[in-house]
């Protein structure tokens, strides 16, 4: 398979991403659809189907070469043959998508050998555009962008749900901030931008969640691996990691230390 360029490819993941949020905007807000997937697997609607379906034939029309891997398409294993693949989440914060928040996103990645290259996630509702692409920094609407340097845990302004900051997890509960935002993608892009110092999640993660947060963070200056601090390795026969944490490096290490 002939190299494409990895601007090449974060240009392809902008225009998809522009394409799913006219889609989407269609239907936000105006009593979509709404199914219960299997196993308490959470909602989906049929804006993240429709979102599904043209940024599959869309993307994969550009690059035929390169597998597929999204939230709301059955896994097809050919997808581990192939040096590049697709990672998508077609709506990230579906719950809040229903519910008519801003803060769901599309997240967009590609992973080449395991490492994502290109990345976008786009926040239609206030039309604010992350993307990075490996070895090239990350941009906030076409601004480069830098993780917050604080140095410890005291007083740090976390992005994490309620149960990641319960007693059994920590060797002692840090005092923190805590904050949430319902998208993981739009989570890990905060802190590459140094509004909030670091995110975690203690629970597995799906690749499309954090595929295309991973490279921005990273690019911002964040330290992210697993929650036992492993780097994240994706199209995985299995999409999931143990958990997820991102923070500059020092902060980072703060919070594996803490954690039990």
């Amino acid at each position: 398979m002939p190299e494409t360029n990895y601007a090449t490819d974060l240009a392809l993941l902008t225009d998809a991403a522009y394409r799913a949020g006219e889609i989407a905007l269609r239907h936000f807000r105006n009593a979509p659809q709404v199914w219960h997937k299997p196993g308490d697997a959470g909602p989906v609607t049929e804006a993240d189907l429709e979102v599904d379906t043209m940024l599959r034939e869309y993307l994969t029309a550009a690059r035929p070469d390169y597998g597929w891997l999204s939230e709301e398409t059955e896994d097809d294993t050919a997808r581990l043959a192939t040096k590049r693949v697709f990672i998508v989440d077609p709506i990230d914060g579906t719950r809040s998508f229903i519910e008519g928040q801003e803060t769901w996103s599309h997240s967009l990645a590609i992973a080449e050998e395991g490492k994502v290259i290109a990345a976008a996630v786009f926040l239609p509702v206030r039309d604010r555009l992350y993307g990075a692409t490996l070895g090239s920094g990350a941009t906030k609407d076409g601004t480069l962008m830098e993780t917050s340097q604080r140095q410890g845990l005291t007083d740090a302004h976390v992005l994490a749900t309620r149960p990641n900051m319960e007693a059994q997890h920590w060797r002692s509960l840090p005092r923190i901030t805590r904050h949430h935002r319902p998208s993981l993608a739009y989570r890990m892009c905060l802190v590459a931008e140094g509004r909030y110092d670091a995110m975690l999640t203690l629970r597995d993660a799906w690749e499309w969640d954090i595929a295309a947060g991973t490279l921005i963070a990273a690019e911002a200056g964040a330290t992210v691996t697993d929650q036992r601090g492993a780097p994240i390795r994706f199209n995985a026969p299995d999409p999931a990691s143990d958990g997820v944490i991102a923070a500059n490096p020092t902060l980072h290490s703060a919070i594996r230390g803490a954690l039990r």
